[in-house]
């Protein structure tokens, strides 16, 4: 049983969709005890870093996801559920964030059309059971008009992708991992992905 969190932002219909398609049970919930007891969790992301993480905090669920993420449930962050694990955001730049990762998220340099939207290439730059199967320097979605930028001694990047600068689209940190791009909408690499998701344990 895959648990989505629901906090109001999330592209939850989509990610739902993708994963029943892949014959696994799924739940949407806001509760933050179930969050605590869910096998793996998946945080999906549409919207703004500020208003999803004033959500997060108003219903608790922030602690319980740190919580559960520091007893080693596995657990996905996609695209704005990406940015939230991180300190901070220039989107927001006093709301702090969820701190799972160390780094912040910065806009993408002016010199490129914003937002991201459309197919990049994934480069992968160490190994990672996320990317089993898929081929590297392959094609994901994306819509986005931030991206991560990780404490340069954090040693979690575990892909990358250029957009006017090259930035990281992926990262893991032992039972944490999270996606820039939208597995949902990847066709067959975001399939596989999320199918090494499904079977995951989290080390």
């Amino acid at each position: 049983m895959i648990t989505l969190i629901d906090y109001g932002a999330g592209n939850l219909y989509s990610v739902t969709q993708a994963l029943m398609r892949l014959g696994t049970s799924v739940e949407q919930s806001g509760d933050p005890q179930r969050i605590l007891s869910a096998e793996k969790l998946i945080l999906p992301g549409v919207g703004a870093f500020g208003a999803a993480m004033a959500s997060l905090r108003q219903s608790g669920l922030d602690a319980a996801i740190c919580e559960a993420v520091g007893r080693g449930t596995p657990f996905l962050g996609i695209c704005l559920g990406f940015q939230l694990l991180f300190d901070s955001s220039e989107e927001a730049p006093t709301v702090p964030g969820l701190g799972l990762f160390k780094g912040c998220v910065r806009q993408f340099q002016d010199d490129v059309k914003i937002p991201q939207l459309g197919w990049n290439r994934v480069k992968q730059t160490r190994q990672s059971p996320l990317f089993d199967g898929v081929r590297d320097n392959g094609y994901f979605y994306f819509a986005n008009s931030y991206c991560v930028a990780p404490d340069t001694d954090a040693d979690m990047d575990a892909a990358e992708t250029v957009y006017g600068q090259r930035f990281v689209s992926a990262a893991q940190k032992r039972n944490l991992v999270g996606v820039q791009f939208h597995p949902e909408k990847s066709q067959k690499n975001g399939k596989t992905l999320l199918e090494n998701f499904i079977r995951w344990e989290g080390v």
